[in-house]
């Protein structure tokens, strides 16, 4: 068996020789050609990362890889039906990041090349929401509950909302506090109105503007409710609304709202964000009696 992989090597090698292979030459131009592509994917897949559009475009790429497994295992209607898919992909791909695409360019043609530099900057990022910071987030809430001022806070997760922050909300920045969430919904403040986005366990910004849902989730839910609910259908990110009426804490996830929480389920809830994720454990006399069942 080894000679006969020696054997099938050598004669790979023996056929070729080292006199007829040749390098081809690089100029200077071809390295700045390389960098520029280098440098422009790498800004587009920067900026994809920081909108919803990063988590569509990994489903984009899950398809791709399915067609080339199609492929690899010649199967033929698998790969004709994802052919015909991706043939009209480049128009569908603008008309979903129709959106994205456009603020895009808005941002490029009103920074020009410092757009681009900012995004070549590292930046040092934690983006996990820390114990304190949500200490500080559940105090704030059960304070403006206990005083009936409405507020709708965006606690992001894995869909990045940078599109939202950039484009509709007022920079802030600022360490999570709860002092400073009860002063931006204090009632006829510049930024009472409008959604607090927390990314990067910062306070992003603030005065924001979410999608609002076209479903019905009841007359009785004003239009914070239902912009936490519609943006909710596009995030995996949790939306808390204080109800300015009722005082009530209300949480919207993945286009369900659960309303009027108390406080130790709303706290139940809202700590499940630093909770790591719980793997099933294995029951072994379970799997002994399905073996002893099939013998």
């Amino acid at each position: 068996m080894q000679e006969n992989i020696f054997n099938y090597i050598k004669n790979i090698f023996s056929g070729t020789s080292l006199s007829s292979l040749s390098i081809p030459s690089i100029k200077v131009t071809d390295i700045i050609d390389i960098l520029i592509v280098a440098i422009l994917i790498y800004v587009l897949i920067h900026w994809i990362r920081e909108t919803r559009a990063w988590t569509l475009f990994k489903g984009v790429l899950i398809i791709i890889l399915i067609n080339f497994f199609g492929e690899f295992f010649h199967l033929y209607t698998l790969t004709w039906v994802i052919e015909k898919t991706l043939s009209v992909g480049i128009i569908a791909v603008i008309i979903i990041f129709q959106p994205e695409l456009r603020r895009a360019l808005e941002q490029i043609g009103a920074g020009g090349l410092s757009s681009v530099t900012g995004i070549l900057q590292p930046a040092v990022q934690d983006g996990r929401l820390t114990k304190e910071s949500l200490e500080e987030i559940y105090d704030a809430c059960i304070r403006m509950s206990s005083e009936r001022t409405g507020a709708l806070i965006v606690l992001e997760r894995k869909v990045p909302m940078g599109d939202i922050v950039k484009t509709s909300g007022v920079a802030i920045d600022g360490i999570i506090s709860s002092q400073l969430i009860v002063n931006i919904f204090e009632d006829k403040t510049p930024l009472h109105d409008g959604a607090v986005i927390i990314r990067n366990n910062k306070i992003a910004a603030a005065s924001c503007i979410l999608p609002v849902t076209q479903n019905e989730i009841g007359q009785e839910l004003g239009t914070r409710h239902r912009a936490a609910v519609g943006g909710s259908e596009v995030s995996d990110g949790y939306f808390i609304v204080v109800s300015e009426e009722t005082g009530k804490i209300s949480l919207a996830r993945r286009g369900t709202i659960h309303k009027g929480l108390s406080n130790s389920e709303f706290r139940k809830m809202l700590f499940k964000l630093i909770e790591p994720p719980k793997t099933p454990a294995i029951n072994i006399n379970r799997i002994w009696r399905g073996m002893n069942k099939h013998e």
